[in-house]
């Protein structure tokens, strides 16, 4: 054939690879092809039949002709191994008729020798040894085509199969991302449940299927819920099903599943698919974030399901997101079951607890302190009185009987509310550096001294400063303190500055400043202007009808604080607990309960005889079996005795004299010195 030498089949291959390289679409891809063979193959008809691996068949997908036909149109299908098409696709090899006049074999021949061919050359377009399809040309004109034509054909289609396979990965990429981007646009504004809805919606949608549906795995591995159903043209209802019979087993075992035609068949067993008259499927698992199966994503159709190359990644992208929905809302349902529980425990206890402050809530509203009794009643309407006013108040009491809730009762009703309560343990601080901890000090002032220090009656300036244990302050230390309550000014340590603070000052003790005012240990000019209002705390053993009522409240505190499911206290317990002295007040009673309900593992408190080897009101041995009689700090010093004495002098750790008496270990210390107490020469600290 004229013009088929080299150098022109060299230039039509390549006018074929500018071709490929400039063109983007379908169609102008394939007009370049045809215009570029058309120079050097002449042909009155030129096609290219694609394979769909689906449905396993060759469409007729580009043609260029000018032969009029009754069959042969783009969307035309053929068997492979039903024509000279599919021999083509099924061996691999290029296919030449010179003449059908004398040529024909297929019924194709036939029809195509119809439409007036009398030549053609059928060759295979192959991609890394796997057939995509063919591309022919076909002339009018017997003898047309030679083994030459055949063998420029054959490397054109290398070529043309190549752009076939990157223009198919390209439509299949646009065509998921555009599906992707409807979905995503469809479903990002809407999270929980309602995600879950608009998913299926979208996917139903997007995907072009009747069906779609999410679900989520019960326990026991094979029934399942569905949380969203798309039903055709509605959603559907919610409902439970055994993925046994069903097509969704696969899925629930961990593997997607693809059925494109015929799932009726093969799962008759699943009635839902005949109601729904349902031919395909696709299903993916649904994962949580440790890789566990929590459910499935599914589509369905009334038809042969189409694309699934496409479908794969959609669904398996929106299945990722479905897991990390369903897991969050689990997490959100286990999170209200949990505060649904701790609601329902505190309404309990504060049912149990309502009891014990309705009466003094509703005459003096002092919250923090429980009990009814007389002695209570008296001190509480006494710190209603001095509240409201900016007097120095000096409360008095044994330890462990609540002075230090009385100084926030009293700053909490009065005019500094909205300052700050500063509080100093006086026996807390060594005498070496209480005038830095109450004054402050400046860089440089002593040793160690690296920086500023603002002290706490500089902090307090506003509000109330609480000095517990006053009676402990070092008497170089009272003089300043004097001072400030005089004058209302002090110098930091270390500094010829004075500052001024307007500062209310709450004291407390339990001690007898005025014994010790005799004795030289405490000023007695600081005593008067300190002793401006004397509150006095009762000492427990004076209130014994508020035990049952703290018992009760320390009780709830500590059963929510363990999450012990101890309730109530029996009978014997509580009478023990009342007749019993509490040298160590309050304060006593609360490490008490305390150590029963950690140990107790039932709903009824019982105190066992190690916690209060006592019987009601004369105990054998003990703290109470002692002469009671003398000064505060007699009663005190047989107190931290006999507790050393039942600890076994050990003074720290969770079993320690200092952890029941609720003092620092170096503050049991001081006062262990100050009483002239001793550890006997065996003893353990």
């Amino acid at each position: 054939m004229e013009g088929t030498g080299p150098s022109a089949a060299h230039r039509t291959l390549l006018e074929i690879n500018n071709a490929i390289i400039s063109n983007l679409t379908r169609e102008a891809l394939f007009h370049a092809i045809a215009t570029a063979l058309g120079r050097v193959i002449p042909f009155d008809r030129t096609a290219i039949f694609l394979h769909d691996s689906e449905r396993d068949v060759l469409k007729l997908s580009v043609l260029e002709s000018t032969l009029p036909s009754s069959y042969f149109a783009v969307g035309l299908e053929m068997r492979p191994g039903e024509s000279h098409v599919g021999l083509v696709f099924k061996e691999q090899k290029p296919l030449l008729r010179r003449n059908l006049d004398v040529e024909r074999v297929f019924p194709a021949d036939e029809m195509a020798y119809a439409d007036g061919v009398r030549s053609y050359i059928i060759v295979p377009l192959v991609v890394r040894g796997r057939s995509i399809g063919t591309l022919a040309v076909a002339s009018t004109v017997p003898d047309q085509y030679t083994e030459t034509d055949s063998t420029l054909l054959q490397e054109a289609a290398k070529q043309i199969a190549l752009a076939i396979e990157n223009m198919q990965a390209y439509e299949a990429l646009t065509h998921a991302e555009e599906m992707l981007r409807e979905i995503a646009e469809g479903t990002a504004a809407v999270t929980g449940r309602d995600f879950f809805y608009s998913l299926v919606r979208h996917l139903a949608s997007a995907l072009h299927v009747r069906y779609a549906f999410l679900a989520e795995c019960l326990p026991g591995g094979r029934r399942v819920r569905t949380l969203a159903f798309w039903k055709g043209n509605d959603f559907g209802e919610n409902f439970e099903y055994d993925v046994g019979p069903t097509p969704c087993r696969t899925v629930i075992e961990g593997q997607p599943a693809l059925y494109p035609d015929d799932v009726q068949h093969l799962f008759p067993g699943d009635l839902g698919l005949v109601e729904l008259s349902a031919r395909s499927y696709f299903g993916v698992p649904v994962l949580d974030s440790t890789g566990r199966v929590a459910g499935h994503l599914a589509v369905m159709d009334d038809a042969p399901f189409r694309g699934a190359g496409r479908t794969g990644p959609v669904l398996r992208a929106f299945a990722a997101r479905a897991g990390a929905e369903i897991e969050r809302l689990k997490a959100e349902e286990r999170l209200r079951a949990a505060l649904g529980e701790v609601e329902t425990l505190k309404n309990r206890l504060s049912a149990e607890n309502a009891y014990l402050q309705e009466e003094i809530r509703g005459e003096h509203n002092f919250v923090e302190m429980v009990g009814s009794s007389p002695a209570l009643l008296t001190t509480l309407r006494q710190v209603e009185q001095v509240a409201a006013t900016d007097s120095t108040v000096l409360i008095l009491g044994e330890t462990g009987t609540g002075k230090e809730l009385i100084a926030r009762a009293i700053h909490s009703r009065s005019g500094r509310r909205d300052r700050p309560l500063v509080k100093v343990n006086c026996s807390a601080i060594s005498a070496g550096l209480v005038e830095s901890e109450l004054f402050g000090h400046v860089k440089g002032a002593f040793t160690g001294a690296l920086e500023r220090r603002i002290g706490r009656f500089e902090l307090a300036d506003g509000g109330t400063i609480f000095l517990d244990e006053v009676g402990d302050l070092p008497l170089e230390t009272q003089v300043k303190l004097l001072r400030v309550l005089q004058e209302r000014e002090f110098e930091p340590v270390g500094s010829n500055r004075t500052l001024t603070v307007n500062v209310r000052v709450i004291a407390a003790t339990n001690r007898n400043l005025e014994e010790a005012s005799a004795a030289g240990r405490f000023r007695a000019d600081l005593f008067y202007r300190l002793n401006v209002f004397p509150l006095r705390m009762p000492a427990l053993r004076d209130r014994r009808g508020d035990v049952p009522q703290l018992v009760m409240f320390f009780l709830a505190r500590f059963a929510k604080e363990f999450g012990k499911p101890v309730e109530v206290v029996s009978q014997s317990t509580m009478d023990r607990l009342t007749a019993y002295d509490w040298p160590g007040n309050v304060r006593e009673l609360q490490n008490i309960v305390q150590r029963a309900v950690v140990l107790s593992s039932g709903r009824v408190l019982e105190l066992g005889p190690d916690l209060l080897p006592l019987t009601a009101g004369r105990p054998a041995s003990g703290p109470a079996a002692r002469e009671t009689s003398g000064t505060l700090e007699d009663v005190e010093r047989r107190y931290i005795l006999d507790v050393l004495e039942q600890s076994r002098w050990v003074i720290e750790g969770p079993s320690g004299a200092a952890k029941q008496l609720g003092l620092h270990p170096n503050t049991l210390r001081s006062r262990m010195t100050r009483f002239g107490i001793a550890r006997p020469p065996h003893g353990i600290s």
